[in-house]
């Protein structure tokens, strides 16, 4: 691989289109897209985050009342 096709890959940001496309590339910056988007959004709608030993954590005091 030639430093400028490296340089042009660090430099690839996620594209909307990357969900249509077949290149590894668009698919592996697709997936992270939306492990990171739903990351993100996790307990946002009830303010709740879910535990990994199974218990809620509230995100704010008022919702621990």
């Amino acid at each position: 691989m030639e430093k400028q096709e490296n340089l042009n890959i660090a430099g690839r940001q996620y594209n909307p289109s990357d969900y249509d496309r077949s290149t590894f590339l668009a698919s592996a910056l697709a997936t992270t897209h939306e492990q990171v988007r739903d990351a993100y959004v996790e307990g946002t709608v009830d303010g709740v985050m879910d535990d990994v030993s199974g218990k809620d954590i509230p995100l704010s005091r008022q919702n621990s009342e």
